[in-house]
């Protein structure tokens, strides 16, 4: 991993963010910043012998990801085919036929915007509030390990696991979620998953669910796992989306909430944000919408079908490119409106728009406000950026508290 050692320094600020953006995206997949640089000069879209479609265009994703008669998440070579490999053959229905609709449309009022800051602040709140008198306390804090323990512990909670163990325990719910992500990255370099890799997954799983069937069993219907008893899932698939819920709700926030943090230091957004608190909406959204966690959206063609003009033919791979198009509007910026054709594109679009995103937007917001309850700013000492993972994301951003008032 690459360490780098953070020093105030003349220059341009909105640059020094781009930078740190890039060399964070690069240690992350070395391909990376090339493949969405290509994607500038490949919209609508362009097919790209060995990658396949490359589509950079907002209009075209929201096309290809609302049309599930020609696209699905669960074909060759996308990561939904190592979903059905490990978790079994009921994932092709809950991911892409009826079932999908009924577990979005009996589980979507526990996803509001209300109750997910409540669930934060209940699973969060605690560590946070430690976080920001540490933070006073004149102590050095690791934002980016503290996202992974709080996205670990709201997880936990979710899943109607006890909150009151240590911190390294939902730590290990966050590596767990880690690893089998780091499978499903492999898996989609290939259309065939070898054994291997289907026999790792289905061990990961069992770790991550142990606790599950307990749960299942007795949580009330107000919960994630009782509602998922209710709908009529069996244990078996209640553990499964469970796990797949350890996935989505870790890797892509831990990352979001880190980055926007180092955002607002590089940009010295910061202070306008503590001067102007009322902007912390905008300083989510923009965080969001920069960093973009899922720089990337697979899906796979089923049947013959035309799209922004261009003939796409069953079985090809599409690449939805979906930081070429949100950082097509600039760098990170308070005073940005909301963009109307990217409308949340980073949670994805379509019926498989993230159920979970108002969490993760008050996982990120919730961080924030620890900050800013110091009542100065911080300062980034060291940053070292995550090598070979799937989701881009900062190893380690320790921070302190200046003295001052300014950046």
């Amino acid at each position: 991993m690459t360490t780098v050692h953070t020093t105030t320094v003349p220059g341009c600020r909105a640059d020094r963010a781009r930078q740190h953006e890039l060399r964070l995206l690069a240690a992350s997949r070395p391909g990376f910043p090339a493949l969405l640089t290509l994607g500038r000069f490949a919209r609508p879209m362009r097919r790209v012998p060995g990658l396949g479609w490359v589509v950079a265009d907002p209009g075209a994703m929201r096309r290809i990801l609302a049309d599930r008669d020609h696209f699905t998440i669960v074909g060759e070579g996308v990561v939904g085919h190592l979903w059905a490999r490990v978790l079994g053959g009921w994932v092709y229905d809950l991911f892409d036929g009826p079932g999908h609709q009924a577990l979005r449309a009996t589980t979507r009022d526990l996803f509001t915007e209300e109750r997910a800051a409540v669930l934060v602040a209940r699973a969060a709140g605690p560590r946070l509030r430690r976080c920001t008198a540490e933070l006073a306390a004149g102590a050095t804090v690791d934002v980016a390990e503290l996202s992974r323990e709080v996205v670990g512990r709201v997880v936990a909670d979710l899943l109607g696991l006890p909150g009151t163990g240590p911190d390294a325990t939902y730590r290990e719910i966050f590596d767990t979620g880690l690893a089998l992500a780091a499978l499903a990255a492999r898996s989609t370099a290939s259309p065939h998953v070898p054994p291997r890799i289907v026999d790792a997954g289905k061990a990961i799983v069992a770790r991550m669910t142990a606790q599950v069937a307990a749960g299942w069993r007795t949580a009330p219907g107000g919960t994630l796992l009782g509602r998922c008893r209710e709908l009529g899932l069996g244990l078996r698939e209640t553990e499964g989306l469970a796990a797949l819920l350890t996935v989505a709700g870790t890797q892509t926030t831990a990352s979001a909430m880190a980055r926007t943090v180092a955002l607002l230091h590089d940009t010295g957004e910061q202070d306008r944000l503590r001067a102007e608190p009322h902007l912390l909406p905008a300083a989510v959204r923009e965080g969001l919408r920069v960093a973009c966690p899922i720089p990337v959206i697979t899906r796979s063609v089923t049947t013959d079908v035309e799209v922004a003009g261009r003939r796409l033919r069953a079985g090809h791979r599409v690449l939805l490119l979906t930081a070429t198009a949100n950082h097509a509007r600039g760098g990170f910026d308070l005073d940005n409106p909301h963009f109307p054709e990217l409308r949340h594109l980073w949670f994805g679009a379509g019926r498989h728009f993230c159920l979970g995103a108002p969490v993760g937007r008050a996982e990120v917001s919730a961080l924030l406000d620890a900050l800013l309850a110091t009542g100065r700013p911080w300062h980034i000492r060291q940053r070292r950026y995550g090598h070979r993972v799937l989701i881009p994301a900062y190893a380690s951003l320790r921070i302190v508290l200046r003295s001052g008032g300014t950046h």
